[in-house]
């Protein structure tokens, strides 16, 4: 990896030169919206949909939420994480005396059980580089298959991080292959938040072809009498952080606000907790479904999105806000998406402190909210488990029915 001392400074105009410097090498992605799902984000949630949650019993939110979706699940790869490889190698590859070292020879590694080791692989491949990827046993056969399929050579390792680290370097004593981390380094920050300087330019756009132009409700301008065209705030993903923390660092001076969301299954809510207590947590282990975001936020992601406050809130859902968020997704927009990609409009539809702080602060006016859907790497078995109805799966394990449901033995009722 290049040396974190030389990267660019983390700011905006640092953003928009990363851009420049991959945008030949990545997609575009396109930003959609859903006059469904608006609807829904605008609607005051049920008696029946508050109960068992904190919000129980109380008056819901009534906010006014215009939703855009930057569409990374149709990036390279098919996830958002190409960017911050490609820049991340491209900063290498400038780095002064790396080739008369004979780093294109000797190449990077990294570890990873998915969607970074599909975009360092392509990355490296596509540069010239060799790629080594240290990826657990136990990770997703179409993931390690895809990854050897970019071309890098793949090294398993056991599931924790202290086993993949072990790996790792013992891959760079046997060919001094430079680490290329998932997310904890300026380079790949950068390189990610260049999808918020995308989605800016796009939202601006396409709220000016439509014609529509409304006063921006932030602190910022509030009151001013300033009429823009543009969004209020992006709500990401955090994981890791790379993305979250790059995508405030393209918005920082802009008045977009910037949120961040999480899974609260066993923990994996680790950097809204960390905000809360004031100091990173460094350790997480969980299986939520968002099996993207089951990495705690890293050192240097922690300084822009705490130490630097460019995040304003940090917000988390359940497992079954997530699949309900999913299956609209699926249903309403007709768009694959992972679970890790749609707990930002999870937050959107079902946390009412956020809903509350829309109401709060615009009224009327509403919130154009831009979400980040992050990857769509799910497989077709995965996404049938996770919607199973619960009596066919039983059966199933019972060996009563087949997978497509035909009847294989005893009885089913109904």
């Amino acid at each position: 990896m290049a040396d974190p001392k030389k990267s660019p400074p983390l700011t905006r105009d640092s953003v928009i030169a990363a851009h420049a410097l991959i945008k030949e090498y990545i997609h575009y992605t396109p930003v959609l919206t859903n006059a469904t799902l608006t609807d829904l984000a605008s609607i005051p949630q049920s008696a029946s949909d508050l109960a068992d949650t904190p919000w129980a019993g109380q008056k819901p939110a009534k906010p006014k939420i215009r939703l855009w979706f930057k569409c990374e699940n149709l990036q390279k790869v098919g996830a958002f994480k190409v960017r911050g490889a490609f820049h991340a190698l491209m900063r290498l590859i400038a780095e002064e005396g790396w080739e008369a070292r004979g780093g294109r020879e000797r190449g990077v590694v990294t570890h990873s059980s998915g969607n970074h080791a599909q975009a360092l692989a392509l990355a490296a491949r596509t540069i010239g580089v060799p790629a080594h990827i240290v990826m657990p046993k136990i990770s997703t056969p179409s993931k390690i298959a895809a990854t050897k399929r970019y071309g890098a050579r793949v090294i398993f390792s056991g599931s924790t991080s202290t086993e993949r680290e072990a790996v790792v370097e013992d891959v760079i004593k046997e060919t001094g292959a430079r680490l290329v981390p998932p997310y904890d380094h300026p380079d790949i920050m950068l390189g990610q938040g260049t999808l918020g300087i995308e989605l800016q330019e796009q939202v601006e756009r396409m709220l000016a072809e439509g014609g529509k132009e409304r006063p921006k409700c932030s602190f910022a301008l509030k009151g001013k009498g300033e009429t823009i065209k543009g969004l209020d705030a992006i709500i990401a993903p955090c994981g890791g952080g790379g993305m979250l923390s790059g995508t405030a660092i393209s918005c920082e001076g802009t008045g977009i606000f910037v949120f961040g969301a999480e899974p609260s299954f066993e923990g994996a809510d680790d950097c809204k907790r960390g905000i809360e207590q004031g100091k990173r947590i460094e350790t997480v282990k969980t299986l939520t479904i968002a099996d993207g975001l089951r990495t705690p936020v890293g050192a240097y992601p922690w300084s822009v999105i705490y130490e630097r406050k460019l995040v304003r809130q940090m917000f988390s859902v359940t497992e079954d806000q997530i699949k309900k968020a999913l299956r609209l997704v699926l249903e309403r927009m007709k768009v694959i998406v992972e679970p890790s990609a749609v707990v930002g409009l999870a937050t959107a539809l079902f946390n009412e402190d956020f809903r509350r702080m829309v109401e709060r602060e615009c009224g009327e006016e509403g919130w154009d909210l831009g979400i980040v859907f992050s990857g769509g790497n799910v497989s077709v078995e995965a996404l049938g488990k996770m919607f199973e109805v619960p009596q066919a799966k039983a059966e199933r394990q019972e060996g009563v029915v087949g997978k497509d449901g035909e009847k294989i033995a005893g009885n089913v009722a109904g």
